[in-house]
């Protein structure tokens, strides 16, 4: 894995000095692309966009998919931008580094294109047309864009309810106009990094890349009050810097997200399902694995776990 933002800091940007106010920035990236990302972490830019995007440190960026993109995910992550520096390993490139932990896939990804227009209206000329600023890979937002699109982004409809509790899900705070903007920029960062938001999204993400199906049984079960009986397990648990990542999770149901903790089951990278030797019902745990002996779903393969959360469990929490 990438070092954090906090273990690289020679010769990086750190914050600069501020009034109280955020900014807010818009990131493209893709899937396959040439550049050597990996948006938890860090995001690789040629030196062109530099003077740019030196003002965003500090700053929360929001990550967008280009239309272009095959099955684009549109704006579909945010994280806050710790410092820029120099890529010690490509010349004439830079890293943009995250703030650890702050990383957040949005559970109902925003397309470019919204019912009442585009969601970046920022990109429009004075004709209301398409500008060049389309075509830049960092671009400032305005608060409005920023604000409607991580609305949009967080929203939970539909919400599938977890098996336990009446939690109410979390509301974006809405801001009165006439309201301090330093005020407001604390109250949303502090909104951002809400360990119940961030706990309901991954929820949400999860359960959705995986059909409310428990990925070891096999089985979809979904109690008479609407809730799923199954869990969003972290394959490589938050206290440990996992993220809350689709790709670093599994929608496991509750005996099984309990043995998956606990290393007395675990996943290869070509997803089989590996058991403990210190299992002392192997039997019995054999009889809870789907019949194909693998991990069932996600839908959508790049929803998959990545092979580097896997290897991490592996190696520090299974049972060998």
């Amino acid at each position: 894995m990438t070092k954090t933002a906090r273990q690289i800091d020679s010769g990086a940007l750190g914050s600069p000095q501020r009034r109280g106010q955020y900014g807010f920035w818009g990131f493209v990236h893709r899937a396959d692309s040439i550049y050597e990302d990996d948006p938890e972490v860090k995001y690789q830019f040629p030196s062109m966009y530099f003077s740019r995007a030196s003002k965003c440190v500090g700053d929360w960026v929001i990550y967008y998919e280009p239309t272009k993109v095959r099955g684009s995910k549109g704006y579909y992550a945010m994280a806050k931008l710790e410092a820029i520096m120099p890529d010690p390993s490509a010349d004439g490139m830079f890293l943009a580094l995250m703030v650890p932990g702050t990383f957040l896939e949005f559970s109902s990804p925003v397309p470019y294109i919204l019912e009442d227009g585009i969601a970046e209206t920022g990109l429009l000329n004075e004709m209301g047309r398409n500008s060049g600023r389309a075509q830049a890979a960092v671009r400032g937002l305005s608060g409005k864009d920023f604000e409607r699109i991580i609305s949009r982004g967080l929203a939970e409809p539909n919400i599938i309810l977890p098996r336990i509790g009446e939690a109410a899900p979390p509301q974006l705070q809405e801001f009165d106009e006439e309201q301090a903007p330093f005020e407001q920029d604390r109250v949303r960062v502090e909104t951002l990094v809400s360990h119940t938001l961030r706990d309901r999204v991954f929820r949400r993400l999860v359960l959705k890349a995986y059909d409310e199906r428990c990925g070891i049984t096999g089985l979809r079960l979904i109690n008479g009050g609407g809730r799923a009986e199954v869990e969003a397990a972290h394959i490589r648990p938050v206290w440990a810097n996992g993220p809350d990542q689709v790709l670093n999770g599994v929608a496991l149901s509750g005996t099984v997200h309990w043995m998956f903790d606990r290393g007395l089951i675990t996943l290869s990278d070509s997803l089989d399902i590996v058991i403990s030797r210190h299992v002392n019902d192997r039997a019995g745990v054999e009889g809870l694995i789907n019949r194909t002996g693998r991990l069932v779903g996600p839908l959508d393969a790049r929803n998959r776990p990545h092979p580097a959360f896997l290897a991490w469990h592996r190696e520090n929490c299974f049972k060998h």
